[in-house]
């Protein structure tokens, strides 16, 4: 494989479409970073999808229970803050070794433990696991789109890093599609455990396409200088915020970022419990045969709609960002967020409302992450991109791991009614925290724009 001169210097270099300003080799290296981020999606989905399955069996009690739902916030919150520390190492490692080499780790990392939930035999287990398979899934995301930002030109850049996202959601679909499959072969006691060992298979395919992934141009220009960080595992932290620049972006990438991975991972991940809680009222309510069963096709169901919205979200993110810019896209998409996820969360009472409601719901909550991939990579230098890009998008997940423990104390002990059927204390816990699209919104005024500029050297 060949590859061209790069030019970053312009957005809009001629009247081409974007695609065509890439080579076979920018695609390959498109293909393997983005694959990579496909099955790390998919390794998250069939977590959140066999989370109450896996504790309802470990804990012996109802898929519905409150302490079910309770205890699965709880190993939400460890294996995201297990998914911020590896954020923080491979960010650091992909700046100081290449993003390539770091990117197969952390991909054969979370593989591994992904594989080892399977032979879970306790809730504390269970979590260990999660958290050793967060280590791996937490670096994959700064890696891959630092390693695609740094090799595509740039009138390509934005449109490949919200394809990039958009593909994402592909790993979700297949996520949810595999579960009905397994579901249909196995008992809910053991399909899954089967889950996480076929999650785990796909991703080792991708470990092999990254063996010949060249390292980009630009960060071999600045290895062969001399200009990498020197030191430690925190040398490239230390050049970060000893920068006023790279300070400045860095909290306001970690704002904008953590405002979305809450919104998603302690407010939209647990819609699946609402779910589950009043399709199940309204099945009983309807005199259906097998409640469970129809519980769990509808649930799947509105699974597959919200991941088609989510898609559908980012490529308007994208769309919009590449015209107007980075700032009012966000914009838009926070504050479609805020409204959209309170209105779900209060008037989901049916498998008809999640049918249409979940698709919008995905399309405001997912819209954003599009913009994560297009614009935490242009606010920092090639020397520390890796570890700025992942800095600020794992620091929400020790955010959303601290939503999480909130969300819990909000529906365990602020709104419990004593009614442990009732979908009143999800409800709540979730529109009190949509306060945090707020952060987001407030944050935009002095984030820089980035549309049309050149990657910082």
């Amino acid at each position: 494989m060949t590859t061209t001169k790069l030019d970053y210097t312009s957005e809009a270099i001629d009247k081409r479409f974007w695609w065509q300003h890439l080579t076979p080799y920018h695609w390959f290296v498109f293909i393997v970073g983005s694959a990579a981020w496909f099955f790390d999606c998919l390794d998250q989905r069939l977590f959140s999808l066999a989370r109450n399955p896996a504790l309802s069996n470990l804990m012996h009690q109802a898929p519905g229970s409150v302490d079910v739902q309770s205890y699965g916030k709880t190993v939400t919150a460890c294996f995201l803050i297990g998914w911020g520390i590896g954020g923080m190492i491979f960010g650091s490692l992909g700046d100081k070794f290449g993003r390539s080499r770091m990117l197969a780790i952390s991909i054969a990392t979370y593989s591994l433990f992904t594989s080892l939930c399977f032979f879970s035999h306790s809730w504390q287990q269970f979590a260990a696991f999660r958290v050793l398979t967060g280590l791996g899934i937490g670096g994959v995301f700064g890696l891959a789109v630092s390693l695609i930002a740094e090799t595509v030109p740039a009138a390509a850049r934005a449109q490949s890093l919200g394809l990039l996202q958009i593909l994402s959601t592909g790993g979700n679909l297949t996520a949810a599609f595999a579960k009905m499959g397994i579901d249909s072969l196995f008992t809910q006691d053991k399909a899954w455990r089967w889950m996480f060992l076929v999650g785990a298979v796909p991703a080792l395919a991708v470990i092999v396409g990254t063996l010949f992934v060249r390292e980009p141009e630009r960060w071999l220009r600045l290895k062969e200088a001399g200009l990498l960080p020197k030191g430690g595992l925190l040398s490239p932290y230390r050049r970060l915020f000893s920068d006023a620049r790279w300070r400045r972006n860095l909290i306001v990438g970690a704002l904008i970022a953590s405002t979305g991975v809450v919104g998603l991972w302690a407010i939209g991940e647990y819609a699946v419990d609402l779910q589950r809680n009043i399709f199940t009222t309204y099945f009983k309510a309807h005199g259906t045969a097998n409640v469970r069963a129809s519980v769990e096709h509808a649930t799947n169901i509105a699974f597959v709609l919200n991941m088609l919205g989510a898609g559908a979200g980012m490529w308007i993110f994208t769309k919009i960002a590449a015209a107007t810019g980075r700032r009012f896209a966000f914009l838009c998409g926070f504050t479609a967020a805020l409204v959209v996820t309170a209105f779900v969360y209060w008037k989901m009472s049916s498998p008809t409302d999640a049918y249409w409601m979940m698709p919008l719901m995905g399309a405001a909550q997912l819209s954003v992450f599009a913009g994560f991939s297009i614009y935490l990579p242009e606010l920092f230098g090639s020397s520390v991109r890796s570890t700025g890009t992942s800095f600020c998008y794992n620091l929400g997940r020790f955010a959303a791991a601290g939503g999480s423990f909130f969300s819990f104390v909000l529906s365990k002990k602020v709104f419990a009614n004593g009614d442990p059927t009732s979908p009143l204390p999800l409800r709540y816990s979730a529109i009190a925290m949509c306060s945090i699209f707020l952060v987001g919104l407030a944050t935009l005024p002095f984030a820089p724009e980035t549309k049309g500029k050149p990657l910082p050297e």
